[in-house]
């Protein structure tokens, strides 16, 4: 297996390569957020590029989750937060989602062998589906808008590692080799050394301080969200 990490969605077009195996991860909170309510029995996820589309869908009588810059688009039946999307709303439906850079990222890499969702919450999960497919395993972070973020790039090291300790692995990345030391640094203290990201400043002035403590928890969701070729993600069978 051969491992690269992208920062941002601006510099993917240089990292993708055919037959890539992609892992988006947006870690406050898009990926967190579908892989609960996938968790919660969601049956597919349309993510979208724009708030635009995404209320022509709710003119269509569809279920929107939308959100820009951390608030929920006041059109939307959700916004971003794992928490809004309960068993009792979301088992058995299909919801549109658009958000500031999760989405945006998925839209990025689509067209690739295998577009998966990751978040500490499946990161085992996550692992484990790309040991199955083996190849090159790109992790591509969300970032906010363009520019990189340190949570999803500890998502990235965190994975590497696994799949290192797991698989053999090939990587001459300056960007892994970042992000796993990265990751053995605040790994000791994972909530706190979050504590001085600008995203999570972001949250935390919108009073979203659980969603963030939420969003940090490792494998409480055991299973793989995928993008398939109909432009819907839903879960990848081997995962469950």
């Amino acid at each position: 297996m051969v491992i690269d990490i992208c920062f941002s969605p601006a510099l993917f077009p240089f990292y993708s390569q055919p037959k890539d195996v992609v892992v988006v991860t947006d870690i406050f909170r898009a990926t967190t957020t579908m892989c609960v309510a996938f968790l919660n029995g969601v049956s597919a996820i349309v993510p979208v590029a724009t708030t635009e589309e995404a209320e022509q869908y709710k003119d269509q009588g569809f279920l929107v989750g939308a959100e820009r810059n951390v608030k929920r688009c006041d059109f939307a039946d959700f916004g971003n937060s794992p928490f809004e999307y309960t068993r009792d709303k979301v088992e058995g439906k299909e919801i549109v989602f658009t958000t500031t850079n999760g989405t945006h990222a998925l839209h990025v890499a689509e067209g690739c062998r295998e577009l998966l969702i990751g978040a500490f919450s499946n990161i085992d999960a996550v692992a484990h589906r790309c040991i199955e497919l083996q190849g090159r395993v790109v992790v591509l972070c969300a970032g906010w808008n363009n520019k990189i973020n340190i949570e999803d790039i500890l998502f990235a090291g965190a994975l590497a590692q696994k799949l290192s300790a797991k698989t053999e692995v090939e990587s001459n990345s300056d960007a892994v080799n970042i992000a796993v030391e990265l990751w053995n640094e605040a790994k000791k203290d994972l909530s706190g050394y979050i504590k001085m990201t600008e995203h999570y400043h972001r949250l935390i002035a919108n009073g979203l301080e659980e969603d963030a403590k939420f969003c940090l928890q490792l494998n409480s969701v055991p299973l793989v969200p995928k993008y398939n070729s109909d432009g819907k993600i839903r879960i990848n069978k081997s995962s469950q």
